[in-house]
């Protein structure tokens, strides 16, 4: 909506009269806005995308891993109380650094794919062999790419692909949130 279209409905002149020129001028008008909303709406088209594989269609957002809320999905292979019990204390441990979401309801390819969707970069899975070799395997959301890494070494690696140290650092009996 520009000036010469507001004066004609308002009824008054809206022009500046340059005394070097001796003309009447209707500037331009330019409205910059600029907010939260905006932003956030342009993260999020640039990356949501949808994938075809094998006739099925998988949703990702494709958010770089310091812009991602939550950085880190922590998911025992089955509800076996001996996976649980260990994917629980890699999910203590990392929720102290970064923002976890811990997730044992359903298939693995169904956890796995939620993450994606709300744009999780990495997975840690814990699986029957982390019981006998103490390590765990790390899925990155955009390659799908897996890793086997030491569970003490998990923080170190999930640090370095996240792109630096972790966020923050909770001191000890520290929350982020209520449970």
């Amino acid at each position: 909506f520009d000036l010469v279209q507001h004066a004609s409905f308002s009824g008054k002149s809206l022009t500046y009269y340059d005394e070097e020129t001796k003309q009447h001028i209707i500037p331009y008008i330019i409205e910059p806005s600029a907010g939260v909303d905006r932003t956030a709406l342009a993260l999020l088209c640039d990356a949501y995308d949808e994938e075809q594989a094998e006739g099925e269609t998988r949703v990702l957002l494709h958010f770089h891993p310091a812009l991602a809320p939550i950085k880190v999905a922590v998911l025992p292979l089955s509800r076996r109380e001996s996976l649980v019990s260990v994917a629980k204390q890699i999910y203590a441990d990392l929720r102290q650094h970064w923002m976890v979401n811990y997730d044992d309801a359903q298939s693995i390819g169904r956890r796995y794919r939620r993450q994606d969707e709300i744009g999780t970069p990495f997975c840690v899975t814990v699986d029957f062999q982390s019981l006998e070799d103490e390590q765990a395997t790390i899925r990155e959301r955009d390659t799908l790419n897996q890793i086997r890494v030491p569970i003490s070494e998990l923080r170190t690696t999930l640090a370095a692909k996240l792109g630096g140290e972790p966020l923050f650092v909770l001191p000890p009996g520290g929350k982020i949130w209520k449970e």
